[in-house]
């Protein structure tokens, strides 16, 4: 790269040669909308469970998550079919598992569509899949199931990754991104798809954590286009993938817990994960910030595209790096509108990002450089330095 005063100066807002670009962005989401404030009452009934105590411990979690709606795929048809489900200790893998791949797909399809169709270019100029899921599991995997939906080229190169969790979708975008740079002309597209029936269970004291799936989690699925050398008048690049690192964070593989039963999948949640983030996210966020020639006093001066899994998480991040507010909106938008969906959450927040634009609050000027954030199990962090190419 050049100077420092050349990347502050500012770029003609064009990608550099062979760095990846997002070249467009897609979303979709199951029939059932869940609203918050109905969803205590719904859940109990649905699970036939009466304890008090419970049920106000799930009322005060959906107070304090911040989500007001959510998609979901379980519906009361589904539960009409397959009441074990909502029974405790049934051995329900196989029915979740017929649910949830169709589920996944189908959403997977549909978000697909409509990115290529906000791409502008045929579906036969794609070259690569990335897939991301951590709510399905068969073999083949999703990944041939969604190029089979979509009528991929049986010469499409697939990419799966299967329960990352949260961190998914950046991660995906990692893996496209080196795809993308080193099979020049290439065109990949990055799905995610996710749906909570997999783990779905009655409420129980005896797994507190069930309660803040309840209160958090949302479906869905979103995908974006990635590639080099966006072609002029044709296609719009979004976004310039500049760099991506990945850190896991030692002794802390207990901290996000997943097992997958013969009830479905099972989580376990350290209460020192939001902790445990804000004590690591500066060093992580300066490794990146300085291949721009970013500092310390420049956080207010980028923009934070930055997964939700929770307000907990949001509110230390802006607490240590001294964000104002507005740099977190579309983070705590995709919250509030779609829930924690996983990995398709940060394709909900990039979306929001270009909608409310890239100002800074203090003169009003476009902010060039930004971050890409998601946390998930391992402690694992995933993050990508990036331009903004919309202005």
């Amino acid at each position: 790269m050049g100077s420092e005063e050349t990347v502050r100066g500012g770029f003609a807002k064009m990608a550099n040669p062979g760095k990846a670009t997002i070249l467009a962005l897609g979303k979709a989401f199951p029939h059932q909308l869940v609203m918050q404030e109905f969803l205590v009452d719904g859940y109990f009934k649905n699970t036939n469970c009466d304890d008090p105590d419970l049920k106000r411990k799930l009322t005060r979690l959906c107070q304090t998550t911040t989500v007001k709606t959510r998609y979901v795929v379980m519906s009361e048809e589904i539960l009409k079919q397959y009441p074990e489900l909502a029974t405790e200790g049934q051995p329900t893998l196989k029915q979740r598992l017929d649910i949830c791949n169709d589920a996944v797909t189908q959403m997977a399809i549909e978000a697909s569509q409509v990115c290529v169709k906000n791409w502008g270019r045929p579906l036969t100029d794609i070259t690569h899949l990335v897939y991301v899921s951590s709510s399905e599991a068969r073999l083949p995997g999703g990944d041939l199931y969604l190029a089979r939906g979509l009528g991929l080229s049986p010469q499409t190169r697939r990419v799966m990754l299967y329960f990352m969790g949260c961190s998914g979708g950046v991660a995906g975008l990692r893996v496209a991104k080196d795809i993308a740079e080193n099979n020049p002309g290439s065109r990949v597209l990055l799905a995610t798809s996710e749906t909570t029936i997999i783990g779905f269970k009655p409420p129980s004291a005896d797994r507190p954590y069930d309660l803040v799936g309840v209160a958090l989690f949302g479906d869905g699925a979103g995908a974006m286009i990635i590639g080099t050398e966006p072609v002029s008048g044709t296609e719009k690049p979004l976004f310039e993938l500049h760099t991506a690192i990945q850190n896991f964070l030692p002794e802390t593989h207990g901290t996000i817990d997943g097992r997958l039963t013969e009830e479905g999948i099972s989580f376990k949640l350290a209460r020192e994960l939001p902790q445990i983030i804000e004590d690591n996210i500066e060093d992580f966020c300066q490794k990146l910030m300085r291949v721009a020639g970013l500092y310390e006093k420049d956080y207010n001066n980028i923009f934070w595209a930055v997964h939700p899994g929770g307000p907990a998480i949001l509110n230390r991040i802006e607490k240590r790096l001294d964000l104002i507010p507005e740099k977190l909106n579309a983070s705590r938008r995709a919250l509030m509108d779609y829930g924690n969906a996983s990995s398709n959450t940060i394709v909900y927040v990039l979306d929001y990002i270009i909608e409310e634009g890239f100002k800074t609050k203090e003169n009003n000027e476009d902010t060039e450089w930004g971050l890409i954030l998601a946390f998930g199990p391992g402690v694992t962090l995933e993050g990508i330095l990036a331009r903004n190419l919309t202005l």
